[in-house]
C-alpha cells in the first residue's frame, strides 16, 4: 500500500521561510555591516555642523541623528530585495517541494522580517551615535527626551519605509529575471524621466510621487498608501515569477 502526505502551502512557506532566515545570514551580516559604516559618517554630525561666539564663548553645534543610517538600511533592502530574486538564490529552494506562489510567499515573509531588524536597529541606532559621541569624543549632549510611543512611532514608520522599498526592490528583481535588459532599462527609465521633466520644464514626477509618500502628515494615512502600493508591487511581481518556469 501507498500513503501520500499532503503538505499545506502555510506548511511549505514557514520551512522555506525557516531555511531562508538561517541560509541568508549574509544579508544580515551585511546589514551589521552598512548600519555600521552608516553610525561612523554620523558621528561627523548630519547636515554638518555650524558655530559661532557670544560673550567671549566660541561653540560648536552638531546635529547627531539616526536618518543616514535609515538611508543606508534603504539601501540595503533594495539590493538584498533584489539579489534573492537571482537564480542561485531560486535553485536553493529545490530541497523543498515548491512552486513559484510558496516561494515568493516565503521570500515576502523573509523580507518582512529583514525589515523588522532593519528599522528597529536603525532607529535605535541613535541612542549608540549618542553615547559614542558622549564617551568617546566628549561631547556636551542635548537632546529632548523620548517617549516609548515617539520611539514606536519612529520604528512603526521605518518599517512602512523599508518594506515598500523591499517591494519595489522584488518587483524589479522579477523583471530582471524575466529579460536582463530590464537591469538596464529601468535605472534608464527612473534616469530620463527626471532629465525629461527638466527638459519639459516641469516638475518631476518622481519628485511627486516622493512627495505622495514622504510629506504625509498622518501616520494612519500614510500605512494605507505604503500598505495598498506594497501589496501590488509584491503581486505583481509574484504574477511575473509564476510564468517563469519551474526551473531554468
Amino acid at each position: 500500500m501507498m500513503s501520500l502526505a499532503n503538505v499545506s502551502l502555510m506548511e511549505t512557506v514557514k520551512k522555506q521561510f525557516q531555511f531562508k532566515m538561517k541560509a541568508y545570514i549574509d544579508a544580515f551580516s551585511s546589514l551589521v555591516g552598512i548600519q555600521f559604516i552608516a553610525i561612523l559618517f554620523s558621528l561627523a554630525g548630519n547636515g554638518g555642523s555650524s558655530g559661532g561666539s557670544s560673550s567671549g564663548f566660541i561653540f560648536h553645534i552638531k546635529n547627531y541623528s539616526a536618518d543616514l543610517v535609515i538611508v543606508f538600511t534603504f539601501i540595503w533592502i533594495l539590493v538584498t530585495s533584489i539579489t534573492i530574486t537571482t537564480k542561485p538564490y531560486r535553485n536553493q529552494e529545490f530541497t523543498f517541494v515548491t512552486n513559484r506562489l510558496s516561494s515568493s510567499l516565503s521570500n515576502i515573509f523573509f523580507l518582512l522580517a529583514a525589515s523588522i531588524l532593519g528599522a528597529i536597529t536603525a532607529v535605535m541606532s541613535r541612542f549608540l551615535i549618542q553615547c559614542i559621541a558622549y564617551f568617546l569624543f566628549k561631547e556636551q549632549l542635548y537632546a529632548t527626551p523620548l517617549v516609548t510611543s515617539e520611539i514606536m512611532i519612529g520604528i512603526v514608520a521605518s518599517l512602512l519605509y523599508i518594506f515598500w522599498i523591499s517591494s519595489i526592490g522584488y518587483f524589479i528583481g522579477a523583471l530582471v529575471q524575466v529579460h536582463k535588459m530590464f537591469a538596464v532599462l529601468v535605472p534608464v527609465i527612473v534616469v530620463g524621466s527626471l532629465f525629461y521633466d527638466g527638459f519639459m520644464q516641469r516638475d518631476a514626477t518622481l519628485i511627486g510621487l516622493f512627495q505622495f509618500y514622504f510629506f504625509e502628515s498622518s501616520l494612519a494615512l500614510f500605512a494605507i498608501k505604503v500598505l495598498v502600493t506594497t501589496a501590488l508591487f509584491y503581486l505583481a511581481s509574484m504574477s511575473i515569477l509564476n510564468r517563469m518556469e519551474v526551473r531554468r
